[in-house]
């Protein structure tokens, strides 16, 4: 007796899983418990174990298969057992299944999944109907996706044939039965009512007259009038919904109607981010745009371009479309100006921060992790040496040339803060380039430190105080404000306990620096007696892009930056 390894439950509002690999192959042995597959899923990584010891007779779901809760994906048996993978949908139909007739004429080829032609009849048992289902109350009709199987190809129970899309959700339509795809009815594209024959499945040789067209409406093939003349093929036909919403929506084509009628959960993905997803080019039939669709748009930053932002919801349909929806602008609220207010035009400076500060926000997922550092250590080296220091190196000793060398530092510990994005790649940037916020009356600007990891102490100083001086005197040169792989913003200076800081694009991480101040600290002696003593103590905030940087590595980051601060013997 075989038995079934199905996706497991992995928590309550868990309902699918992905195949990441196959710990086993078909054919070998496994023992109980033993792990045959790992799988993820968006809370946790883990192994599926075997619910008992033999073969590995069958693997129905390939590595990056994406499946819901309780579906079978794999067959244990006893050794002798028969099992084979699943056949991949363009495999060859079987010997035993009867040829199908050749398209007639080569100027009009049959498109690409249209229905079958009817193959002979061979009285071998009754075929079992796959009708399109019933997905919910609401829900008349469906798209077929994708065919999964081809006519011959073999068939197990419950194993996935086709996708179906309604205005709901996608799902996956099981066979009913075991035995051979014996005709496929509607093709790849059209949408049909629910109840509609899909297709039949049977023994091989088994009878696969299709049900009469009144019972599948627009979408099942007649049997050809005579067996010896090729039948004509079957083109797919708008379905009427799609062609009166064609129709009322005047010049909107089809396949733009289609590429609309999209999951409400990617209309809802793309109207939470402002994005036109007539934009986006999609994957699915007739270029209708899925999830993985618009969140590979998303990742890219292509749909948060500064002038898209204000888009809301441009061409997507309501909750149950039969229309195209008219792009929509958002129009911001007007403001009334009194005599008693000053009117004063948005500098280009102004307008650039607006901009940068509203595409960061809308690109990288922003979480941030506070620290509280002892600066005690910092703040009597510096007391110490700050006189000696201005006298040799013409500048002051502030505290942060010592937060820069403790910073880069802690990014030669932990690369991933030093990186950008680019599409679905992460580039570790080599060079440690550090841009700090300088305030100005006008507004702010990021000067860089380029590859500060390799100055000392004295000259981070020098470099600093340079850069914020001629930024305030308006003599910094462009190079100097671009290439920052890592930013500090310090508004501790101001009195400011910590701030949750916007990511400087294109980088993941930025840094900010509370006011170093005297506060009561419960510490403990030698002796492991606690007591209470004044110190110098600052809120260190790390805000980074939680597509890239995990909360453990920002910890693991902050972690080593109190260390350093703390302990270290500083030079200059």
């Amino acid at each position: 007796m075989s038995l079934e390894v199905v996706m497991p439950q992995m928590g309550e509002s868990i309902t699918e899983g992905t195949v990441s690999k196959w710990l086993k192959q078909v054919g070998e042995k496994v023992d109980k418990d033993e792990p045959v597959l790992e799988i993820s899923t968006d809370k946790v990584d883990a192994e599926v174990p075997s619910p008992g010891a033999g073969i590995l007779l069958e693997i129905r779901h390939q590595e990056g298969e994406t499946v819901e809760v309780g579906t079978v994906v794999a067959v244990i048996g006893a050794e002798g057992e028969t099992g084979a993978s699943v056949p991949a949908p363009s495999a060859a139909p079987i010997a035993e299944t009867p040829a199908v007739a050749e398209v007639a004429p080569e100027a009009n080829p049959a498109p690409v999944g249209t229905v079958s032609p009817e193959p002979v009849a061979v009285p071998a048992g009754d075929a079992a109907e796959v009708v399109m289902p019933q997905m919910g109350e609401s829900i008349t009709e469906g798209t077929v996706s994708k065919w999964l199987k081809a006519v011959g190809d073999t068939i197990e129970k419950d194993e996935p044939l086709l996708e179906i899309s309604t205005d709901k959700v996608d799902a996956e339509v099981p066979s009913p039965t075991a035995g051979v795809l014996l005709s496929i009815n509607v093709s790849e594209g059209q949408t049909v009512e629910v109840g509609s024959v899909l297709a039949l499945v049977g023994a091989a040789g088994a009878s696969a007259a299709a049900k009469p067209a009144a019972e599948a409406p627009a979408a099942v093939q007649t049997p050809a009038a005579e067996a010896q003349t090729p039948p004509a093929p079957v083109m797919p036909v708008a379905p009427p919904v799609m062609a009166k919403a064609a129709a009322a929506n005047g010049n909107s084509s089809l396949d733009e109607l289609r590429r609309t009628k999209s999951s409400p959960l990617v209309r809802n993905i793309a109207r939470e981010h402002g994005i036109d997803i007539t934009r986006i080019p999609g994957s699915g039939v007739s270029g209708r745009v899925t999830k993985s669709d618009i969140m590979a748009f998303i990742e890219t930053g292509a749909a948060l371009r500064p002038q898209d932002l204000l888009v809301k919801g441009a061409a997507v349909p309501a909750a149950e479309p039969k229309a195209a929806a008219a792009p929509t602008t958002y129009v911001p609220p007007t403001v009334n100006a009194t005599v008693d207010d000053r009117i004063e035009k948005m500098s280009v400076m102004r307008k650039k921060i607006a901009d940068h500060m509203t595409f960061s926000k809308q690109t990288s997922a922003h979480v941030t992790s506070v620290y509280e550092i002892d600066m005690t250590n910092v703040a009597k080296f510096r007391k110490a040496h700050q006189a000696d220091f201005q006298a040799r190196f013409g500048t002051k000793l502030t505290f942060m040339p010592f937060i820069f060398q403790a910073v880069t530092a802690a990014i030669r510990e932990f690369r991933i803060v030093n990186s950008q994005v680019d599409g679905d790649q992460i580039i570790y940037k080599g060079d440690i380039n550090l841009g700090m916020a300088v305030a100005l009356d006008w507004g702010l600007i990021v000067p860089v430190i380029k590859q500060a990891d390799t100055l000392s102490l004295s000259q981070l100083a020098v470099a600093a105080n340079d850069l914020a001086d001629r930024a305030r005197t308006k003599k910094l040169n462009p190079n100097e404000v671009q290439g920052g792989t890592f930013t500090i913003t310090n508004p501790g200076v101001f009195g400011g306990l910590f701030g949750t800081p916007i990511i400087n694009q294109p980088q993941v991480a930025i840094l900010c620096v509370g006011t170093i101040e005297k506060r009561p600290k419960v510490l403990t002696s030698s002796e492991g007696d606690d007591y209470i003593a004044i110190r110098q103590m600052a809120y260190f905030a790390l805000t980074y892009d939680h597509r890239i940087v995990d909360g453990a590595d920002a910890e693991k980051f902050l972690a080593f930056l109190k260390n350093f601060l703390e302990t270290n013997q500083f030079t200059y």
